[in-house]
């Protein structure tokens, strides 16, 4: 499954380190190519094969070929640190793509972002492709690591060892004690980024990552960037469109982010969405009667017990994985990974009749992914580079006493999550770097039609973004699809969507606004 905003930041949300569905926003107005030093926009890309991801990257074999053949190819493009001096000291982003298979109508470079914040785009995109097969028919599909993230000067801070005893930690304190502990893993998770990646942390903001974008567009030579962006991904998006209207091509926008929400509208956002898929996994549990595995006969039955079993975990964890253990934070991981598509309900069933038995390891496993951690117990920096993205934009800074304040919402939001994600207030209030604004500025006047497309079952972008974005974007620009489905984003699970999306990409045709699929 493509990394997303959301799952970096419900990872880091039971880890104390949250970067929850923020809207970010950016000021000032739009670029141009003056922007950029000439020297950089005229740089030759040396394309080689691709080699295995980066441990920070999340590791696995290199990308096998595209069905025909196609194979993977890999470079490094040069970049200025800091966009307000675009002359001084470069940082090398890296880049995959897979060229067109029809060379005689190829229309461009169709880049892609997959989300997180934190998501590496060259280990996401082989790994999606077979989603993206027509497009891939007259398009080169793209794909990088933005600034901190993976191997783009990735953002370093705690070692596996100890991301192993801060995944575990408890994510929602019950007493003052709980409480200390539970911010002095915050503090250890902040200084450790600070005294192993200072440097880069006041230049990993969205913006930068959307000024990156504009420069590989000249690079690969295209006059309009073609663009694919997903959760977070809509986000920068919606940023590069405010900065450059005029060079927005063909893009789409899937699974969206609201952008008029600030970090704490975001994070209850996201309260009130996963607890909706949970209902209607609950709903559908309940619908097929024996069938059904989980105790009780009802919804509000089976989330009590829910509750108490996870109430339970914060007593005293399960037998995981070895000689690991499955404590509540790491559960509520678990399930909140399998609540982004449909598909995983089955498994989420299996997962929490076993954890009743006493076996937590598949709900363990599913925790692994979502935070990062690979079979051989390194971590991706998902965390890391998600951490500092968001604390860069949002420039909220929470207190403990306004946190707990602000908790009775969050439980009213969602019974199960809420805990988890309102102690995630706190996740940046004593980073090093201030953020950038509380919601992002993503008006686009001028700029080509941008295909939205909302889900109304989406956990973690709930689809009242999508209407949102449409009208932060401005008249004339958002094209909003509606998607009846579960899970998280919707090309690749509708072939509604996949037709409206294809027939804009490959042949410029605007789908009707308000378009509903199922």
């Amino acid at each position: 499954m493509p990394t997303t905003r959301a799952a970096a930041r419900t990872a880091a949300v039971a880890t104390a380190a949250a970067v929850l569905l923020t809207a970010a926003g950016c000021g000032g107005g739009g670029g141009n190519d003056e922007d950029r030093p000439k020297d950089l926009a005229a740089q030759q890309l040396e394309w080689q094969p691709c080699p295995a991801p980066s441990e920070a990257e999340g590791g696995g074999p290199k990308p096998s070929p595209l069905p025909g053949g196609t194979i993977w190819e890999c470079s490094f493009l040069d970049t200025p640190l800091d966009w307000d001096e675009p002359d001084g000291e470069t940082i090398e982003l890296a880049l995959i793509r897979a060229r067109a298979r029809d060379r005689a109508n190829r229309i461009g470079s169709l880049v892609f972002n997959f989300g997180g914040p934190g998501g590496s785009g060259v280990a996401t995109l082989p790994a999606a492709a077979k989603d993206y097969g027509a497009l891939h028919t007259r398009y080169d599909l793209v794909s990088f690591d933005p600034r901190g993230v993976g191997r783009s000067v990735p953002v370093e801070c705690l070692d596996d060892r100890e991301m192993d005893t801060y995944v575990a930690q408890d994510s929602t304190p019950d007493d003052a004690s709980e409480e200390e502990r539970f911010v002095e893993g915050i503090q250890s998770f902040t200084d450790s980024c600070e005294e192993n990646s200072g440097s880069e942390l006041p230049h990993v903001a969205t913006v930068d990552a959307a000024r990156d974008m504009d420069l590989i567009r000249q690079v690969l030579g295209d006059d309009k960037l073609h663009y694919f962006g997903i959760s977070y991904g809509t986000e920068l998006g919606g940023v590069y469109a405010h900065l450059f209207p005029q060079r927005v091509g063909r893009a789409v926008f899937d699974a969206v982010v609201d952008p008029s929400e600030n970090y704490e509208q975001g994070s209850l956002g996201q309260a009130e969405g996963f607890q909706l898929a949970l209902t209607n996994f609950l709903k559908d549990c309940v619908n097929r009667g024996d069938d059904c595995r989980l105790p009780g006969s009802t919804v509000e039955e089976m989330q009590d017990w829910i509750i108490g079993f996870l109430n339970g975990l914060d007593k005293k964890p399960i037998a995981g994985i070895g000689e690991r253990k499955l404590t509540q934070s790491q559960a509520l991981n678990g399930i909140a990974q399998t609540l982004y598509s449909r598909q995983y309900w089955e498994l989420l069933e299996q997962g929490l009749d076993e954890a009743e038995g006493g076996n937590g390891a598949l709900l363990l496993a599913f925790s692994d992914a979502l935070t990062g951690r690979s079979d051989t117990g390194t971590y991706s920096n998902i965390q890391a580079a998600g951490m500092a993205i968001g604390c860069a934009d949002s420039k909220e800074r929470y207190t403990l006493e306004q946190t707990k304040a602000k908790l009775p919402a969050f439980r009213k939001a969602s019974p199960v999550f809420g805990d988890f994600l309102g102690w995630g207030l706190l996740s940046c209030t004593d980073w090093p770097v201030p953020g950038m604004w509380s919601h992002p500025d993503v008006s686009a006047p001028g700029s080509a039609p941008i295909v939205l497309i909302g889900n109304t079952g989406d956990p973690a972008t709930p689809y009242e973004g999508a209407k949102a974005m449409k009208e932060a974007l401005g008249k004339g620009v958002g094209v909003q699809i509606t998607y009846r489905g579960q899970g998280h984003g919707a090309y690749g699970n509708s072939a509604c969507v996949n037709r409206a999306v294809d027939g804009y990409l490959l042949n410029g045709r605007v789908p009707k606004d308000g378009t509903v699929c199922r």
